[in-house]
């Protein structure tokens, strides 16, 4: 008799975002990255998102409609489309309800609670609608599908197929949790009547990412330091004692990157570990595009964040008329927080020679900084993954970083004693310290240029690819369904 093949485990990755449909930070590349690395033999995941009105209209003309259906919200009954397309051998599911999603923005509505709680319960609703699909396990990712697994174990239990499935919560970024009035509780998500109503209350406050923290079967985030922090009150954001209450299902899984798109091979003029000639060519060509001094033997520190305080830049604005003293260039890209922009932009004016302000967002000039610069400065002052850093290790482009969350768990410092090393950190969250690191980063490239060289080398040769975290979260998800 022939031997029935095992079933593949099925599971669902649920997102509010995902490159290439929509993405606003890490959470995007990492939800339009790892799922392709998990996916295949015995892994059947599939993705969930919003049909946001931002998705190029590409990708809209290939999504086929697979159900429509009514999703109950509180006393609202609301419409809910379902499509579906496959992109890059991963199965995609898309929510449509245009008065929820057709908005100029993914967040910062005025009805985020309620647009989230929709997209919350409409994932639930969706999997009866899917054919042949009931996932073993349900990935929840952020504040913005926190409620689902409040709402699986509330509404959706009795239902065969659902009293089995595990859930899993990923905390991308802690500060974003979902916290609103406490009269959206009954209102909004219809959740007065259950338990879940002492399990979503914050004082007087309901807070989405406190339910999933609760009702979740595994949590986990973005790097194991930043596992470790987010169960101190300093990087705890208040979850620090239900995090602790919780630490025996508690995962820290570093990010990856996506060897394909992030490869020096492909930039112009093309170069690799062994050959890195063409990327002093490519660095003199970006400084004559940006007006700085043309010149090869100048270092080249690159900024490519968000302009925020989170990102370490009133440290960076403290030490500025220092910079323009050391023989460096500074480029920065990004925008955010305006007294940050107009610092830069003021240096700038001041020193267009050796500062470059580009107060924009602007996906290709972020990797030519990556393939041109020869330093990224990253000095966060929380960073529970950070994917900059190894972006910028591909390239060559060594980070100087403060240690903390993924920062550390990525970053080998420089050890002048051997030379090892596969970037520069600093520890203390403080201006002179990283200056002073700034200053040993300048000393090795100036007078131990070989030691920067081999530096360079072991930056390139680190690997951070998906694959070793997508073996970690098929590790996690096997625990899971087969406890």
């Amino acid at each position: 008799m022939k031997k029935e093949a095992k079933k593949p485990m099925q599971i669902l990755f649920a997102s509010f975002e995902a490159e290439p449909f929509s993405k606003t930070g890490g959470l995007g590349d990492v939800a339009g990255s790892l799922p392709g690395y998990i996916q295949g033999a015995g892994y059947d995941i599939r993705v969930i998102l919003p049909k946001l009105s931002s998705i190029p209209a590409r990708f809209v003309a290939k999504m086929e409609p697979l159900d429509c259906f009514e999703v109950q919200l509180s006393w609202r009954r609301q419409y809910c489309g379902l499509l579906t397309m496959k992109y890059k051998g991963v199965t995609y599911y898309f929510i449509d309800n245009e008065y929820y999603f057709k908005r100029d923005q993914l967040y910062g509505e005025y009805d985020d609670g309620e647009r989230i709680a929709f997209f919350s319960k409409a994932i639930l609703e969706s999997i009866l609608h899917i054919p042949d699909f009931m996932p073993d396990v349900l990935h929840c990712n952020d504040w913005h599908t926190a409620l689902t697994p409040v709402y699986l174990r509330e509404h959706y239990r009795h239902i065969p197929g659902f009293d089995r499935m595990k859930t899993v919560f990923t905390v991308h970024n802690l500060k974003f949790q979902g916290v609103f009035a406490g009269s959206v509780l009954g209102d909004v998500l219809g959740l007065h009547d259950c338990p879940a109503a002492g399990q979503l209350m914050y004082g007087d406050a309901v807070n989405f990412m406190q339910g999933a923290i609760r009702y979740s079967d595994r949590l986990s985030t973005v790097s194991p330091t930043y596992a470790e922090e987010i169960c101190t009150p300093y990087y705890g954001e208040g979850m620090d004692w239900l995090f602790n209450a919780r630490r025996e299902h508690l995962y820290g899984i570093l990010n990856g990157i996506d060897y394909k798109k992030y490869d020096p091979k492909s930039v112009n003029p093309p170069f690799d570990a062994e050959n890195m000639e063409n990327k002093r060519v490519a660095k003199e060509a970006l400084q004559a595009d940006l007006g700085l001094e043309v010149d090869g033997d100048i270092p080249m520190f690159v900024v490519v964040s968000r302009l925020t305080e989170q990102k370490g830049f009133d440290l960076v604005t403290h030490v500025l008329p220092q910079i323009c003293e050391r023989k460096m260039q500074l480029v920065v890209l990004g925008v955010g927080t305006p007294n940050y922009e107009e610092a830069f932009r003021w240096y700038a004016n001041l020193h267009p020679e050796k500062i470059a302000a580009c107060i924009t967002f602007d996906e290709p000039l972020s990797r030519r900084l990556y393939a041109c610069g020869d330093v990224l400065l990253m000095p966060s002052r929380f960073e529970p993954c950070g994917l900059a850093q190894m972006m910028s290790m591909r390239y060559g482009c060594l980070p100087l970083v403060r240690e903390t969350g993924g920062l550390k768990d990525s970053v080998t410092p420089y050890n002048q004693y051997t030379g090892e090393g596969n970037g520069f950190t600093f520890t203390n969250y403080n201006a002179d310290e990283m200056m002073a690191t700034i200053d040993t980063a300048l000393d090795v490239w100036h007078k131990h240029h070989e030691q920067f060289q081999v530096m360079q080398k072991t930056a390139m040769e680190t690997d951070f690819s998906w694959r070793a975290s997508a073996r970690k979260y098929r590790e996690m998800y096997c625990d899971l369904v087969n406890e």
